[in-house]
């Protein structure tokens, strides 16, 4: 372990324990993550802020707010770090939205996944609550291209790079709010990772409203779709806003009724299955007479493992490579799909494409929860509890059974 993990693992436990932190460590471990310094940044995000949030805790979401906005006055201190937290306070709390705009703005969740889940639940309403209003959707351009054919919208340039420096991702949000500060819009912040879960301010006050998903809903069940759209009833009045792509890409194979299957899993390998498991499953939906297409993902350990299927299937699987649109579009004409938890699920769940989604490497039951895709179609998540991959295959194949 670097000394970057070994500071956001104390710095964790703390917060998991509710006692004050070791401030010095918090503004080491920030300057070297400023600064670019290998594995300063992974250890910050991966190691510190993803475990805050990923447990859907609101007291978790309190420590984060605490610590991030220390980490931003720090770096850009033309904040402070107490009139970042006491707007956090204010904005986190649901607020109806009573004026008309001609001009409503959603930010953009940056994931793929979570922009079909939470952020078209918000297009929905929105386009309902203001149907006079140009919506702008702001965010980067491959996420984009999953509603670029919904005329009501159009597209604002807000890049992001998941993977980047903490001042790469600090600067996104400091651009963002030289567009946006004077626009004149409502500006929809569904816990973007633009603003850094709604603590960088990119408007007025008065013109921003924020969707705390990590902590809204409290000890609750529902997914993050559910939640959304109970939100989106609070805050502008509207009932039923539903998840929704339209992408204008033409299907990566356009042929209905194939089986659309994914293993990524967004450079989490604890999301895997592995042994076997791949391999079985593939070589079951074959012999079941299922036509595959596997999306390659974007290159690496993912691809391999597609490259590897290939090898013992030969002839028998047609896959993807590129774009995710395109294969989102496939989804839509798809007889069912299989794949990890990712974005995939999602589209599948919001075009009612009947899904079988293997749910591994949730830390705890409320991120399996809120990450359950809900839409109109038959959904069945198996959660992979189990070490043997045999049983979570053999509880796969039952589902898929079920569903076909």
């Amino acid at each position: 372990m670097t000394e970057y993990a070994r500071a956001a693992a104390t710095l964790l436990e703390h917060c998991r324990t509710g006692g004050g932190y070791p401030v010095h460590l918090l503004q080491a471990l920030a300057e070297a993550a400023w600064q670019g310094e290998d594995g300063a940044a992974q250890a910050l995000f991966r190691g510190l802020v993803e475990p805050l949030c990923d447990a859907f805790e609101p007291e978790l979401c309190d420590q984060y707010a605490l610590l991030f906005s220390a980490v931003i006055a720090q770096l850009l201190p033309h904040w402070s770090e107490r009139e970042l937290r006491s707007r956090y306070q204010r904005v986190r709390r649901p607020a109806r939205v009573e004026r008309d705009y001609d001009r409503v703005l959603v930010l953009s969740r940056v994931t793929l996944g979570a922009d079909v889940a939470v952020t078209s639940v918000v297009l929905d309403a929105v386009k309902k609550r203001f149907p006079s209003a140009r919506v702008g959707f702001v965010g980067p351009g491959k996420s984009w291209e999953l509603f670029d054919r919904d005329p009501r919208l159009d597209h604002v340039e807000a890049p992001y790079s998941r993977t980047g420096t903490l001042r790469g991702r600090l600067e996104a949000g400091i651009e963002l709010r030289g567009m946006l500060s004077s626009s004149g819009a409502l500006v929809v912040d569904p816990d973007s990772r633009l603003t850094q879960l709604g603590l960088i301010p990119v408007c007025p006050e008065q013109d921003y409203v924020y969707f705390e998903s990590r902590a809204f809903g409290g000890a609750g069940h529902e997914s993050l779709t559910e939640l959304a759209a109970r939100w989106a009833a609070q805050t502008f009045g509207v009932e039923g806003a539903r998840p929704y792509v339209a992408p204008s890409a033409a299907p990566a194979v356009d042929e209905p009724g194939l089986t659309s299957m994914s293993l990524g899993v967004g450079e989490n390998p604890a999301k895997r299955i592995h042994g076997a498991f791949e391999e079985q499953l593939t070589g079951y939906l074959l012999g079941r007479g299922h036509r595959l297409l596997i999306d390659q993902g974007a290159g690496g350990e993912e691809t391999e493992r597609v490259r590897r299927l290939l090898d013992l299937f030969p002839g028998q699987i047609r896959t993807w490579s590129g774009a995710f649109a395109p294969f989102a579009a496939s989804i839509a004409r798809s007889s069912l799909y299989v794949g990890y938890d990712s974005a995939g699920q999602h589209v599948a769940a919001a075009c009612g494409t009947p899904l079988v989604t293997v749910f591994a490497g949730h830390p705890s039951r409320r991120m399996l929860e809120r990450w359950t895709p809900y839409g109109a179609g038959r959904r069945t998540l198996v959660a992979a509890e189990e070490t043997d991959w045999r049983r979570v295959l053999e509880r796969a194949i039952h589902a898929i059974d079920q569903s076909t």
